[in-house]
């Protein structure tokens, strides 16, 4: 998450196409460690593509992350208790599913 923070912030001071020295040194600039693996990585995925392509792919991703709405529902008594844990595993079934088939793909958003 913070080569992709740090990729952004040098797109946002004015560089349509930050290299990864501007990465280093931004993340020089607050101490934070930098994993060349993950930089190269990073930038494999974002050559060729702008920002707003990138904010728009990630975008669509987070329509699938829960949010965290229905906490409360398992937690309150109710005579369809059974009925909310057997939704609540079938939505595991799923994010499970959805996990096997993005293993392969990188993630901007992963640490």
């Amino acid at each position: 998450m913070k080569l992709v923070a740090a990729y952004l912030l040098a797109n946002m001071a004015g560089n349509p196409s930050p290299t990864k020295d501007d990465v280093r040194k931004i993340l020089d600039s607050v101490g934070a460690e930098v994993e060349e693996d993950k930089l190269e990585l990073l930038f494999k995925e974002v050559e060729g593509k702008s920002v707003a392509e990138l904010i728009a792919a990630g975008k669509e991703k987070f329509a699938y992350a829960p949010s965290g709405a229905g906490a409360g529902v398992d937690s309150a008594p109710t005579a369809a208790g059974g009925a909310a844990a057997e939704k609540k595993k079938e939505e595991k079934a799923e994010e499970k599913i959805e996990e096997e088939e993005d293993d392969n793909m990188f993630s901007l958003f992963d640490d």
